[in-house]
């Protein structure tokens, strides 16, 4: 069974790769074997353009039976802790349009996509989780993906009320967007680094997040596996 694991930076799965080095038999250049998963790890680099060109540079070699995205990025929520890893149900994306005047359009508001145009549901990149072969118990979220990180009142006040995002990432979009052209089962791991808010890096907790967004990626990969394996057996 394939695994893809991908991710933006190394610095965001830096637990996850020492994890494999240790617990998994290395195949080659990033890929290893872990039971009776092959897994590969794609560094497809920062924001919606890397992405979108190393996943599909990726997926016209390879077919994985599951894909997996692990990342930090800024929630909206300020109830829920920093730190905390969510399951992005929905993306959109929340820069890509046309100014007219004081306001954003995006390319469904000005007709030159249309609702429901494949692979959209209505206007957003949905995953429903149902072809996942594991049950997902992470709270489930709403992602708005942008090029251009969130740091002001105005941009925030926009996004919110034009999206009712819980989480923003520069990545997100183009993860789901491939993954539901190509019909492979997908799930989107982000942990909290900080508040939408305007900018005060202060107040950001990359290191806690890595950290449990890694700790959320081991389990979950361990369990693939461990499902996998199972399910062979019984073959």
């Amino acid at each position: 069974m394939k695994i893809l694991v991908t991710a933006a930076t190394t610095l965001e799965i830096q637990p996850f790769l020492h994890f494999l080095e240790h617990n998994s038999q290395r195949v080659s250049n990033h890929k290893y074997r872990l039971s009776v998963c092959e897994i590969d790890v794609l560094i497809a680099g920062i924001g919606m353009m890397h992405t979108a060109y190393s996943l599909g540079r990726y997926l016209s070699l390879h077919t994985p039976h599951v894909a997996i995205q692990a990342g930090i990025g800024g929630t909206f929520r300020k109830d829920w802790p920093l730190g905390s890893v969510v399951a992005i149900e929905k993306e959109y994306l929340a820069d890509l349009g046309a100014e007219d005047n004081d306001q954003f359009k995006d390319l469904f508001d000005i007709n030159l996509w249309q609702p429901d145009q494949t692979p959209f549901t209505g206007i957003s990149l949905v995953n429903n989780f149902c072809a996942w072969p594991l049950p997902v118990e992470l709270p489930a979220a709403t992602g708005v993906s942008v090029n251009l990180v969130s740091g002001s009142a105005p941009t925030i006040a926009r996004l919110e009320a034009k999206y009712q995002p819980e989480v923003e990432s520069m990545e997100g979009a183009a993860f789901h967007y491939a993954c539901l052209e190509q019909n492979i089962p997908f799930l989107q791991l982000r942990s909290l680094s900080n508040y939408v808010e305007i900018r005060d890096k202060s107040k950001w907790q990359i290191p806690q997040a890595v950290k449990s967004l890694n700790e959320t990626l081991t389990h979950t990969v361990q369990q693939l596996a461990e499902h996998y394996s199972v399910a062979i057996k019984n073959f």
